[in-house]
């Protein structure tokens, strides 16, 4: 498995929240990457909160709403930002 960085991790949180990525598909990322991944050492306990947070997001007491992405993301350094577009 790769490194895990910020950006890794906000990449996925990305596509996740552009529906480019299931919520079962992120959840396995993070499964994976905490069993396997290579957390950048400068941020690795914040990494390795977050990702092991997104790896309980399936559990329906647990849940992954905008709010929760949105601190996850601040707490690596990440904001979000919305753009609505006409289809």
């Amino acid at each position: 498995m790769q490194s895990i960085t910020r950006r890794t991790v906000a990449e996925k949180l990305a596509a996740y929240l552009r529906h480019d990525l299931s919520l079962a598909d992120l959840v396995a990322w993070a499964e994976d990457a905490m069993m396997e991944g290579d957390f950048d050492e400068k941020e690795a306990t914040a990494l390795r909160d977050v990702v092991a947070r997104l790896g309980v997001a399936d559990v329906r007491a647990f849940g992954l709403t905008w709010e929760d992405c949105e601190q996850l993301l601040a707490r690596i350094g990440y904001s979000a930002r919305v753009s609505i577009v006409a289809t």
